[in-house]
């Protein structure tokens, strides 16, 4: 299963609760930061509410 590499690229300021919660549940919360997580239908789902704040590279 391929591994995605999730960097926040934009601030979550003037963003709905959801979405900023989203970012701190995905362990963003700053520009610039990266986490990976295994390719799952609920990160997917996760990535779909905050995809204009985030950049998303898939790793082997």
């Amino acid at each position: 299963m391929a591994s995605l590499e999730i960097t926040q690229t934009r601030s979550a300021i003037g963003g709905k609760h959801k979405q900023r919660e989203t970012l701190r549940t995905l362990g963003l919360g700053k520009i610039g930061r990266t986490a990976v997580y295994e390719d799952s239908p609920q990160v997917r789902g996760m990535i779909q509410v905050v995809s204009h704040l985030v950049k998303v590279e898939e790793v082997d």
